[in-house]
């Protein structure tokens, strides 16, 4: 029989009984940057862009130059030249002139504004006709429009997007700093096991839950280390926890949590440690475990692969964030549920759905914790309180978005 804690005990016994402890860093090229956890707040030194440009095709003008001009009396300006991507302009720009320029060309002083080539006409005899007037400013990036010294880019704890990637590059930093994710050890038991590339015969499914494990590691920006497959043998896993438990900063093992006469799981946390809890009141993931071993965490996770993913993404990802001091961005949005949901378990229900008709309609997906494919597409999830018995067709959730 599992004594049950709720979602919410779970989350403070972890942030209680496991306090994040000093960062490690390590400064790494902006190519390996993605995803990882800035460690120090970036500060502009220079301008973004460091010049004016166009953003267009066209002419760099005085905007004063064609005041009043149109289709039927274009304004009559003198080709002074062309300033080539990549040059700048030899001369200032003189009343009554203007410089050729492409998209991303630098500007000549006393220029403020560009005109588009289609409201241009080429009279020959080095004159350009204009037959649109154009205003200060127009088809311009002024330099530093983007960022400019001083400013505040990116907080230290953000976990680098790929904008912030481009930006860094835009800065000139060739490098980063970065806080260093814990080393996740991942054990996946039971004797039904096969590895991916295995074909199971009868009665053998292949590992899910290992390469899941890893990736959602990779995603956080965790080290994750395999120690493959263990069978359903008391000696063999107590052997490879503790291996795990030496190299490793956490452990996460995948089956074995039931209450079941087989189930290793807890009496071998328990012969190197505690058992903090057995059991959580969730569906799926309710026979989740919780040990301490040195000081270190073991995840105890159910082994169907849907149930160790809820787990992981309600429980583990959290705790990792909070070891990197990553600010989680936690997206929501908010939808009506296309069918009715009953949910009379006296556990918090967890379930998957589909975002539909421009992300109003939330369509829920009924798959069991054992079959993987019912995540397969899915936008996010909604969680059903353990104090309803369920949701009406159209009732308004919160839908959160996968990580």
């Amino acid at each position: 029989m599992l004594t049950v804690k709720t979602p919410d005990e779970v989350t403070q016994i972890i942030r209680e009984h496991f306090p994040p402890r000093a960062i490690k860093t390590e400064q790494i090229g902006i190519n390996e940057a993605l995803g990882r956890v800035l460690h120090d707040d970036v500060i502009a030194t220079e301008y973004v862009p460091g010049f004016d440009r166009s953003t267009v095709d066209g002419y760099a003008v005085r905007a004063s130059d064609t005041f009043g001009c149109s289709a039927a009396i274009p304004a009559m300006l003198t080709l002074t030249g062309e300033i080539l991507m990549g040059k700048s302009a030899e001369n200032d720009l003189c009343a009554g002139t203007c410089f050729a320029v492409s998209t991303g060309g630098d500007l000549p002083n006393s220029a403020d504004a560009v005109v588009m080539l289609e409201d241009t006409e080429i009279y020959g005899g080095g004159l350009i006709g204009i037959t649109s007037p154009v205003a200060p400013g127009n088809n311009i990036i002024f330099k530093g429009d983007d960022v400019s010294p001083g400013d505040s880019i990116l907080t230290a704890g953000t976990i680098l997007t790929p904008h912030d990637v481009g930006i860094l590059s835009a800065l000139g930093a060739a490098t980063v700093n970065v806080r260093c994710g814990p080393l996740v050890g991942v054990i996946s038991t039971g004797d039904e096991l096969v590895e991916t590339t295995a074909t199971p015969r009868r009665g053998q499914v292949r590992d899910v839950n290992t390469p899941l494990l890893m990736a959602t590691m990779q995603q956080l920006g965790a080290t994750a280390k395999s120690y493959g497959i263990v069978r359903d043998d008391e000696q063999e896993l107590q052997n490879t926890l503790s291996h795990a438990v030496d190299c490793c900063d956490i452990v996460l093992i995948s089956g074995g949590s039931s209450a079941g006469m087989r189930d290793l799981t807890v009496r071998v946390i328990e012969s190197a440690g505690i058992t903090l809890f057995h059991g959580v009141a969730m569906k799926p993931g309710k026979p989740t475990i919780l040990g301490d071993i040195g000081g270190k965490p073991v995840f105890g996770l159910p082994g169907h692969p849907v149930a160790a993913y809820f787990v992981t993404e309600l429980f583990v990802r959290p705790y990792i964030a909070s070891l990197m001091g990553a600010k989680q961005k936690q997206r929501t949005v908010t939808a009506r549920i296309s069918e009715a949901i009953s949910a009379n378990h006296g556990r918090a229900e967890y379930i998957a759905v589909v975002l539909e008709k421009n992300d109003k309609t939330a369509r829920p997906i009924r798959g069991k914790s054992g079959l993987i494919a019912s995540l397969a597409n899915t936008d996010g999830y909604i969680s059903v309180p353990r104090d309803l018995e369920g949701l009406p067709q159209n009732a308004e959730v919160s839908v959160t978005l996968w990580s």
